[in-house]
């Protein structure tokens, strides 16, 4: 190694840096820092600072939005003031802000300005639909806004009892307060069907009479098509009459298809259908009612719908005869009955003869004699000098027919 040259050959800058000894107050004095690279103009210029200030003010705007989103979807979301269910009716013609003031009129809620931001975000603004609404107990925004749009109008119900004449349904449809408009006329009898219709407030009257008499179209196609063969009757609208005869003599459900047996048995045998109902429709007509018990002379004064002075069927119904009646009427029982009489419990005892049928008046004599014993005995103890009560008239002689 003698014979090699170290000229060229020595320690790299850094390492002679290194090693380099300073003086102690060299030492103390703070390094040589290079001068920062200045900004290029570019990046100073102001339509750059200006974007930066935008999309600084963006990103703010974007927090703030996403943050009233949580709180607005929590409010939107939590339970209402509502302390109970409330019936509140939207006005056609309102608008978002006006139905936000009715709602919180009505105390259905709280917060008018979340409801309409709720409103605007669900793009429900042109959904929101007149109305009657209920609303829940503490029913959310998100529930009212729902129920709203979606239309869950209330429902109200208007029954119509088995029996009744149409002018007794027309009175009670204009009676009802929650229907509207008039009725033109009222409709011919036997043409209503007796149910339970559910309409909005508002409903037209007329409209609800429309309902009624397709339903009974229907039912009457319904029994019409399914009715008993050897029948009697050759048209659905004799089976309307008859039905309505079989409606006004009894209410019970076990009973409907002996008491159709009855009249078509008679109808078969060319025998007078003598029903008291038929008497009092042909006294009073639709009004229903005469308000006191058949007289002898009216049983007897000749009518159109007398049927202790006609034969057959009378010219047309004397009520609206429900479902059941109607299916009574078109299938009636087998059965050889040609008598009823009220048992004096609410039902009838049926006979196949006039001499079976004088037994069941007897016995219904009886029992009414002696409910009317019951009623004049005295409630508490009488003075001895007390007179005795009057006995009770007495009952009128049976007729040759059966008696409700």
């Amino acid at each position: 190694m003698s014979g090699l040259s170290l000229e060229g050959i020595g320690p790299s800058p850094l390492e002679r840096r290194r090693i380099t000894l300073r003086s102690p107050r060299a030492a103390l004095e703070p390094e040589h820092v290079p001068v920062p690279t200045r900004r290029s103009k570019r990046a100073r210029h102001p339509l750059v600072r200006f974007g930066n200030a935008v999309l600084t003010f963006l990103i703010l705007i974007v927090i703030a939005a996403g943050v009233g989103l949580v709180v607005g979807k929590q409010r939107f979301d939590a339970p209402g003031p509502l302390a109970q269910d409330r019936i509140v009716n939207v006005p056609r013609g309102h608008g978002m802000r006006d139905i936000a003031e009715l709602l919180e009129r009505e105390g259905v809620i709280d917060q008018p300005w979340t409801f309409m931001a709720g409103v605007i975000v669900l793009k429900a603004r042109d959904g929101l639909k007149s109305g009657e609404y209920q609303f829940p107990k503490q029913a959310s925004l998100r529930d009212v806004v729902d129920t709203i749009t979606d239309g869950k109008v209330v429902q109200h119900l208007f029954t119509v009892l088995e029996g009744q004449t149409s002018e007794q349904i027309v009175a009670r449809l204009m009676e009802n307060t929650v229907l509207g408009g008039s009725i033109k006329e009222i409709p011919r009898e036997g043409t209503l069907l007796p149910e339970t219709y559910k309409f909005t407030r508002g409903t037209p009257r007329e409209l609800v009479i429309q309902r009624m008499q397709q339903a009974q179209a229907r039912v009457l196609k319904e029994a019409w098509e399914r009715r008993m063969p050897d029948l009697p009757i050759t048209t659905p609208e004799q089976l309307v009459i008859l039905a309505s005869i079989v409606e006004k003599e009894t209410g019970r459900i076990d009973e409907r298809t002996r008491v159709a047996a009855v009249f078509v048995n008679r109808l078969r045998q060319k025998m007078k259908l003598q029903s008291d109902p038929t008497i009092i429709y042909g006294l009073v007509g639709g009004k229903g009612s005469l308000g006191h018990v058949i007289t002898k002379s009216e049983k007897e004064q000749a009518t159109a719908y007398n049927t202790y002075t006609i034969d057959g069927l009378p010219p047309g119904p004397i009520a609206n005869p429900g479902r059941a009646s109607l299916e009574a009427a078109a299938n009636p029982a087998r059965t050889r009955e040609l008598y009823f009489v009220a048992d004096g419990t609410g039902g009838h005892t049926f006979s196949d003869n006039y001499e079976q049928h004088q037994k069941a008046v007897a016995r219904l004599r009886a029992h009414e004699q002696r409910l009317n014993g019951a009623k004049s005995d005295p409630v508490a103890p009488q003075p001895a000098a007390a007179a005795p009560a009057p006995r009770p008239p007495p009952p009128p002689a049976p007729r040759p027919a059966r008696r409700r």
